[in-house]
């Protein structure tokens, strides 16, 4: 019996039932590099993208308190968004201070990390940023750049991003979709084989076996030829194939994936709708967990880091979240309210600054 294949012992070459890789599938390696990551992450897995948006918007609709020229600022359309995007991908955000004629500070504007290099001086300092898009290149002074950097433990420049950690659970995720999706445009399994078994024991030839596999794939194969009937000549039989159900269940490979992907940011996987999360009691209570433990040390990290670059032209002005008006947060708020109310030990000035209600 000889199925599409070449006998042993026999000379002549038969070609490779094999097609071209789909896009999104693996290859044997994760993207590697910045720009493949961002595209197969952010920009084609549904679960990396949506935790990004979550945590970015969260620190951009934050309640702002503080120096009011600073909060002008930072309150801008769209700023804390991008920059807190480009920390949770890249794990760089760099921020240049535009000014005008006077010198005075008038708007913050956040450059695309990937083009940024940082020029080390003798003494290891930045002692300048280029900017590079094509071509054209840039040269930066250190102090009109503001650089809001993550954790690196290799690097002493640069920041490390979640991007990189999670681009193993991307691919896998996206090669689970793009697998899953494959066997839907095959009715969900290798619908069956042709099998060549004359009695003579002889096989096709290369014209003969390229003839019959372009006419399968132009008449009976796709959505639009499905249960169309199959006229044989001499010589060959249709055999049925399917797979089995262990082979078939890609869904707990992608929620894992998918929850590797939500750890990695910073996300609670209830909050992305991953079934059989149980960690949380509820919704509310996950929603509480990703403004404590991922967007208020987020935010924080990048208020300080944008004041402390705005320090001589904005001194003493300081800028954090207002967690009065946060109402992910109401309830540990109330709380604290009633605890501090209940305390007759405490004069009213103690329980002001207790609720930092000065």
């Amino acid at each position: 019996m000889a199925w599409f294949g070449k006998k042993s012992g026999r000379d002549d070459a038969r070609p490779a039932l094999a097609r071209a890789p789909m896009p999104g599938m693996l290859t044997g390696r994760w993207p590697q590099g910045y720009d493949a990551q961002a595209r197969a992450g952010y920009c084609d897995n549904a679960i990396a993208q949506r935790a990004v948006k979550l945590v970015a918007e969260g620190v951009d609709g934050a309640p702002l308190d503080g120096d009011a020229r600073l909060v002008a600022l930072i309150a801008a359309p769209g700023l804390r968004e991008r920059v807190t995007a480009q920390l949770l991908l890249h794990g760089n955000a760099f921020v240049q201070i535009m000014r005008d004629a006077a010198g005075t500070v008038t708007e913050l504007f956040p450059l695309r990390p990937e083009r940024v290099t940082i020029e080390p001086g003798a003494d290891g300092w930045p002692a300048a940023y280029t900017y590079r898009v094509a071509a054209r290149v840039v040269r930066l002074d250190p102090a009109a750049v503001i650089h809001v950097r993550r954790f690196h433990p290799l690097d002493d420049h640069y920041g490390l991003g979640c991007l990189a950690a999670a681009s193993g659970a991307i691919a896998i995720h996206n090669a689970a979709s793009a697998w899953s999706k494959a066997l839907l445009d095959n009715a969900a399994r290798p619908s069956g084989a042709l099998v060549y078994a004359p009695p003579d024991g002889s096989v096709l030839t290369p014209d003969q076996f390229e003839r019959l596999r372009h006419e399968m794939e132009r008449g009976f194969a796709g959505a639009g030829n499905a249960g169309r009937p199959m006229l044989l000549e001499g010589g060959l039989s249709w055999q049925a194939m399917s797979l089995t159900p262990a082979d078939m269940d890609f869904a707990g490979t992608k929620a894992a994936a998918a929850r590797e992907i939500a750890l990695a940011f910073g996300v609670p996987p209830m909050l992305l709708g991953l079934p059989g999360d149980s960690t949380y009691a509820n919704y509310r209570e996950a929603n509480r967990a990703l403004w404590r433990l991922t967007v208020l040390p987020l935010a924080g990290a990048m208020l300080g880091a944008i004041a402390g670059g705005l320090a001589t032209d904005l001194p003493g002005a300081t800028v954090q979240v207002d967690l009065d008006r946060v109402p992910a947060l109401v309830e540990d708020r109330e709380r604290l309210w009633r605890m501090v109310a209940a305390a007759d030990f405490l004069s009213t000035e103690e329980k002001r600054q207790m609720v930092d209600w000065q």
